[in-house]
This record gives C-alpha cells, sequence and structure tokens, in this order.
C-alpha cells in the first residue's frame, strides 16, 4: 500500500501486536473515500467516520485501537457463520446439495445461479445465505434465530442482540432478496418457505457487534471453534475448516481474488463496514470503517488489512507463516 506524505512511519522490524495494530491504525485512517450502503435507509445514519481494529490471538491476547467498541450490524460477516451452523445441524451432504462453493465473479446480490447445479454459486452471496438460512429454518424451525444467538454469542464471548430498527429497514426494502428467495424456491433450493427464510436471514445480518467482538469470533474460528478467552466450545471443527475454506475463496465477493492476493488470508466483509480476517490456528483480526467502495467492502478496513498482513507476515503463503505446528511436531 503507497504511503501518504503524512502517514506514520513503517513499524520497524521486532515490535509486537500491539504496535502493530496502532501504527496500522494511525496510517489507514487518513482515507476518507467510499461512500455508506444507503440501499439501507438505517444503514445510511450511521457517522461515517468511525473506525475501530481489534485482534485477538489465540493464546488470549487482546489489542483494539479507535472505535473498536463502537457497535454495528454484522450484515454479511453472518453468513460465514451461519454457513459453519448450517454444516453441523443438517450435514455436508445436505449443505453442497442446496449451494456450492465456488467462486462466483459476480456482486453480492447478483440474481445469478450455477447454470449446471441450479444452486447459488457459494454460501456467502445473498443467494447461497438465504438458501444456508432456509436450511436452519427446515432444521430448527422457531428456534433458528435464538440457536444462531447463541452460537454467536459464544463466539463473541458475551451476549449479542438483533437491532430491531436495521432489522426492520432491510425486511421492509429488501425486494431483490425477496426476488431472490423466491427464485430458490421456484428451482427447489429453498422449501422452508419464504417469509420464515428471510426473517432469519434480516435478523441475522443485524446482529449488533463491534469490531471487538468480531475478533473474537475470528479468533474461535482460528482455534478450530473454540473461544480462546472464554474456552467454550461455539463450532464444530470440520465446519471450521469448510468454512475457513469458502470465505477464502469467496468470503470477499468479487474481490476475492486481489484480496487472496495481498492480503492472503479467509475473510469476510459486510456492508455495516465490518470486516473480519482469520489467520487459523493464530488470530482473529476485525476491522470497521463503514465507508464502502464500489463492491461493498470498507475502504479503510481493506487497507489496514493490507498494512497488517505486511507487517505481520499473515499472508498463507508468507515464508514467516508458519501457521499449525502439527506437521513440524509430527516430524520430530
Amino acid at each position: 500500500m503507497d504511503a501518504s506524505p503524512h502517514a506514520a512511519p513503517a513499524v520497524p522490524a521486532g515490535y509486537g501486536l500491539e504496535t502493530v495494530v496502532r501504527h496500522t491504525y494511525e496510517r489507514s485512517r487518513t482515507d476518507i473515500s467510499g461512500a455508506l450502503a444507503d440501499y439501507i435507509p438505517e444503514l445510511a445514519l450511521v457517522d461515517p467516520d468511525r473506525f475501530g481494529i481489534a485482534a485477538v490471538s489465540v493464546e488470549g491476547e487482546v489489542v483494539s485501537v479507535g472505535d473498536a467498541d463502537v457497535a454495528f450490524t454484522i450484515q454479511s460477516i453472518s453468513k460465514a457463520f451461519a454457513f459453519c451452523l448450517a454444516l453441523e445441524v443438517a450435514g455436508r451432504e445436505k449443505v453442497l446439495s442446496r449451494v456450492g462453493v465456488e467462486p462466483s465473479g459476480d456482486a453480492f446480490n447478483a440474481i445469478v445461479f450455477d447454470a449446471k447445479t441450479n444452486r447459488p454459486f457459494n454460501p456467502m452471496v445473498n443467494a447461497g445465505a438465504i438458501t444456508v438460512s432456509g436450511l436452519l429454518v427446515e432444521h430448527l424451525g422457531a428456534e433458528a434465530l435464538e440457536f444462531v444467538l447463541d452460537r454467536f454469542s459464544a463466539a463473541a464471548g458475551r451476549r449479542l442482540a438483533v437491532d430491531e430498527a436495521v432489522f426492520r429497514s432491510e425486511a421492509e426494502t429488501a425486494h431483490r432478496n425477496r426476488g431472490i428467495a423466491h427464485l430458490l424456491t421456484s428451482a427447489g433450493t429453498l422449501t422452508a418457505g419464504v417469509d420464515a427464510t428471510l426473517d432469519l436471514y434480516f435478523r441475522q445480518c443485524s446482529i449488533l457487534v463491534t469490531a471487538s467482538d468480531l475478533a473474537r469470533m475470528g479468533a474461535t474460528l482460528a482455534n478450530i471453534g473454540e473461544n480462546p478467552l472464554t474456552g467454550t466450545t461455539a463450532f464444530a471443527v470440520d465446519a471450521v475448516r469448510a468454512t475457513l475454506a469458502v470465505m477464502f475463496t469467496c468470503g470477499m465477493y468479487n474481490f476475492a481474488g486481489n484480496w487472496a492476493f495481498d492480503v492472503g488470508v479467509p475473510a469476510k466483509s459486510g456492508v455495516g463496514g465490518g470486516i473480519l480476517g482469520v489467520v487459523n490456528r493464530q488470530l482473529g483480526i476485525a476491522t470497521y470503517s463503514p465507508r464502502l467502495d464500489g463492491r461493498g467492502n470498507s475502504v479503510r478496513g481493506i487497507a489496514a488489512f493490507r498494512e497488517l498482513a505486511e507487517e505481520l507476515g499473515l499472508h498463507v503463503f508468507d515464508p514467516t507463516n508458519r501457521g499449525s505446528a502439527m506437521l513440524s511436531a509430527l516430524g520430530r
């Protein structure tokens, strides 16, 4: 990332996580490009200047800077966690019979299905995420929302709740998502009923979190499903592996290739301004900045992750990122 003439100096080698995060915050905060998501009226009312970064390691180190404890709605970041739960509840075979795992190259709200399978391309675009919500409703019925809130809360380490104003705003304006749900029903992919499915989907996207919450949730995924701060298991191990794989290839929509090239960690963005990144067996990182680029990703969030990946060697193919010690331990 090219630094502006007034940016903070690069982080000296050997400094710890907190120093790197604080330098990254200072270097990224001056970028005020992008715009708020205005197609959901409530999201157009947030303070556009908010910016926070949080990181939590699997050893329990916690770092936060800026507006890391300001609440916002999780939006599409919820798709990753919902997919993880659907794999556990419905099983891998059934989930994959309804939704694929291929990058689409299309916008997150595209009304496009795989021509060969008639399934949504992946669970990170709206069509796939609505399908996943339908699977949760199909298996859990009226208990689906409480189940989602319980597991999300276990990962965050505190009780989370739905922002009712954002939920109503989404439900009243989401004509495109209703159209997608009806097409999914017509294709036989969605069987739980349009209204019940969309109610869960809109509420799931309207859950209030902070960047600190998301970093803990990311650390829970990094720690193969167990919250490293509380010791509570939130997600099944096999489901975590599958979720991280799809986040890596599909989590940043039609920016996924650039993200994998530049940052190189599984991630998920949301139009509420959050980005979550997971460094397997090491770290959960989250940013919050509500100004978005044309693809619906946080501008300052992307800049911060690029900086952090470079300074900390987070890229999965970076020679300094040793990742899990499993193979080296087995070779001793």
